[in-house]
């Protein structure tokens, strides 16, 4: 099944090779301190153009600060918002990039959702920093390449601006809330970062609109339909109190940017909590994927989460 996480939000523009190139890249073949110069658009924040590689490329990781910022240094488990341009090392043009896209990519440090040169290169790196990152292809797309513009065995040329980052705790931490309503699921409270336990009422009617319940109420400010929300979570249906997606089990977080949220409920049910918090969802069909079935999730179900609201970018 494709993770529930990829089905939510509108595709973005991530690191693959969807999305097209441009026409400015140079045709020069200037190198600096071992690693294609950038021939145009050289300070943070500007969109730079990458000279065409020359030579034999490096044959391990490296990593070239072209300016260092004075923000704190990238952690594993951190939030990283940046914006980048890629290019192959023998290539004269980018083959994907964010800049002057509108909106910066999220990427969870050392959390595996991007290739490892990204995960390891931008490890340590400060806030405010751009870093040329120069990737071999074991640690990039490999033997297999990808799409038409990643040949196999393809070294990767990476400029990338680090614009803000976000420590991420492992879990909720708010104040306890009671949770009355024998009709409506249990949300275990442990704030450990492990599972947390969603059960749902046997022989109870589903309810028929949004539910948005506090389990645990944070102190941090609300989320707003502008945000990116940095969340983990539980989600089941409601008729057979399985689970579908647990990103709790797998000790990782999902960013989700609130405009480009697909499911109604989910996006209604989080504006306005507040960060720091754990809330039950609830959401009927009607407000989740209606008459569509989701891999896993059959046509009509009533959807079941325990959402963990961890930070917003």
């Amino acid at each position: 099944m494709r993770r529930l996480a990829g089905l939510l939000v509108v595709p973005l523009l991530l690191l693959s090779t969807a999305a097209c190139g441009d026409d400015s890249g140079s045709d020069s073949t200037q190198m600096k301190n071992g690693v294609p110069a950038i021939t145009k658009g050289a300070k943070f924040g500007e969109t730079p153009s990458l000279s065409q590689g020359k030579g034999t490329p490096p044959k391990e990781l490296k990593v070239e600060t072209i300016s260092e910022g004075s923000g704190p240094a990238l952690k594993k488990g951190d939030i990283a918002q940046v914006n980048y341009l890629g290019q192959v090392w023998d290539g004269k043009e980018p083959f994907d990039q964010s800049f002057g896209k509108g909106a910066p990519f999220d990427v969870t440090i050392g959390a595996g959702a991007v290739i490892k040169g990204w995960d390891q290169g931008l490890e340590g790196q400060k806030v405010g920093s751009r870093v040329e990152l120069v990737i071999p292809p074991e640690l990039g797309y490999g033997a297999q390449g990808s799409g038409e513009k990643i040949k196999p065995n393809a070294t990767l040329v990476f400029v990338v601006d680090i614009v803000k980052a976000a420590s991420v705790p492992v879990s909720a931490t708010g104040k306890e809330v009671a949770q009355d309503n024998k009709d409506l699921p249990k949300v275990g409270t442990n704030t450990d970062g492990k599972e947390v336990a969603v059960t749902v009422p046997k022989d109870t009617a589903e309810p028929a609109k949004l539910v948005s319940n506090y389990i645990l109420e944070g102190d941090g400010a609300a989320v707003t339909d502008k945000n990116n929300v940095v969340v983990k979570f539980n989600g089941k249906t409601w008729k057979d109190d399985k689970t579908f997606e647990s990103t709790y089990a797998t000790d990782t977080t999902v960013t989700w940017p609130m405009e480009q949220l697909s499911v109604k409920g989910l996006k209604d049910g989080l504006v306005g909590k507040k960060v720091g918090s754990r809330i039950l969802l609830v959401i009927p069909p009607d407000m989740g994927f209606g008459d569509k079935e989701q891999g896993s999730i059959p046509a009509k179900s009533t959807l079941v989460f325990s959402l963990d609201i961890l930070a917003v970018m």
